[in-house]
């Protein structure tokens, strides 16, 4: 069983693109169990964020899994696999890990070093356990991948800032509405999930004192508004999208950030806050949805500046500092040098187990057969010669056995466990009966 990746992210793909291959949290559990349906794959998790879709599948066989990928994601975008291949990677067994720890380290993010993804890869890890999709691969695979994730942004200064691509993008309005332009006091945040949350406390920490929080469920928004004027001391108030021109009209910032699949800000409501304006200073709107949250013809109106995912890229705000990332890509590899061996050994166990079986069985017989041609042999002579045979067996086995765990931390291990295997006459599929575990009902 070997590890597959197939992902698609900001960094190989279009934000047009990244739009059709999202995943609601609704579809996510339909896509990865239309996958399991494969015999080509036993185990699936989707991490799907704003700027990433990623799914690690445990895999019989390379290309059959692909194919399987392919067709599921590709029914649900509506684009072909040739659409899909041209923007995506793939990765497979030792790759696949080292890419998800670097994505857990922070290091493939948009904004270097930000935290959100570790949250993102805990969410997608929750649904695959919770629908039973992650079996022991993923499942280690995954809490070692948070692991690296929280010793990396505990050990090393990459996150230092709190960059996020809330505060890139919010360093972003700043820059464009102007040095000259008083600094922005009031804000309104569209969504009260995770990615809303994150963008009250850095609105919140970068000077903001009056917000609006807004959603489509009026009692998460004044939950979220209640948190944030206790935590931050500001004026906060809940609002519902219904009143969303209403709150915006006195606005000097924007941001969206919610997991909606169709645009909750519409053009019209962007041109109601704007004839209702007093202020001429533009009015900044930082969608951070995926897809987008604010419609296209929005930003093309006079008054309004719309920063999109899209316009992020690049931005120098979002890169760590250089010693740092060189600090957190060792700790990375680090990490990966000894789940990859950890694996390894694991692999050649089975063999291990097996084979010490074989001797066990072979001792147990001889020592019947001792019995029934010296029955009057003295119990406690009988339990000396035992002893003294099963000390025999487990010496030779010592050696050899100890050998192959050694070895497969360098990789070929696997070559000498299929050699014992052969050697000793273990039977195809023996040594995994042995040693694995009862997987139980699905």
């Amino acid at each position: 069983m070997s590890l597959l990746l197939f992902g698609v992210s900001h960094r190989s793909a279009p934000v047009p693109v990244l739009e059709r291959l999202a995943v609601s949290e609704h579809d996510r559990p339909k896509l990865v169990e239309s996958m399991l349906q494969s015999h080509a794959i036993s185990e699936a998790m989707l991490v799907s964020t704003c700027n990433r879709i990623e799914l690690y599948a445990v895999v019989d066989a390379f290309h059959p899994a692909l194919e399987v990928v392919g067709q599921v994601l590709g029914e649900h975008s509506g684009m072909s696999y040739g659409e899909m291949t041209d923007h995506a990677y793939v990765h497979y067994s030792e790759a696949a890990v080292e890419h998800l720890f670097t994505v857990a380290a922070g290091l493939d993010s948009m904004v270097v070093g930000e935290q959100q993804i570790l949250g993102q890869i805990r969410t997608a890890y929750t649904v695959a356990d919770e629908t039973k999709t992650a079996g022991r691969t993923l499942h280690e695979l995954a809490q070692q991948a948070l692991r690296v994730g929280k010793r990396v942004h505990t050990e090393t200064g990459i996150d230092r800032a709190g960059a996020s691509v809330v505060s890139v993008a919010v360093a972003r309005a700043d820059a464009v509405r102007g040095t000259g332009q008083p600094p922005m006091r009031r804000a309104v945040v569209i969504g009260a999930g995770a990615m809303g949350s994150l963008a009250t406390s850095e609105l919140a920490r970068m000077g903001i004192t009056e917000m609006f929080v807004v959603n489509r469920t009026a009692e998460r928004a004044n939950e979220l508004a209640a948190r944030v004027t206790e935590r931050y001391g500001i004026a906060a108030r809940g609002a519902r999208i219904d009143d969303v021109a209403q709150v915006m009209a006195d606005a000097d910032i924007v941001v969206t950030a919610t997991g909606s699949v169709t645009p909750v800000l519409q053009v019209g409501d962007v041109h109601q806050a704007l004839l209702r304006r007093a202020s001429m200073v533009p009015l900044m709107i930082c969608d951070l949805g995926l897809p987008r949250n604010v419609d296209p013809a929005a930003a093309r109106l006079p008054g309004a500046h719309v920063i999109d995912i899209e316009s992020l890229r690049g931005d120098s705000g979002a890169r760590a500092a250089a010693d740092d990332t060189a600090a957190a890509s060792a700790i990375v590899a680090g990490e990966l040098a000894g789940y990859l061996s950890a694996q390894r050994q694991a692999e050649v166990t089975p063999t291990v187990a097996a084979l010490r079986q074989r001797a066990a069985d072979l001792v147990d017989a001889e020592i019947l057969r001792l019995q029934s041609r010296l029955p009057d042999l003295d119990p406690a002579q009988r339990d000396e010669v035992a002893k003294t045979v099963r000390r025999v067996a487990d010496k030779l086995l010592h050696a050899p056995t100890v050998r192959v765990k050694q070895l497969a931390s360098s990789g070929s291990g696997t070559h000498y466990a299929e050699a014992l295997r052969e050697l000793f006459e273990l039977k195809p599929g023996t040594a995994e009966q042995v040693a694995a575990p009862d997987p139980g009902p699905r």
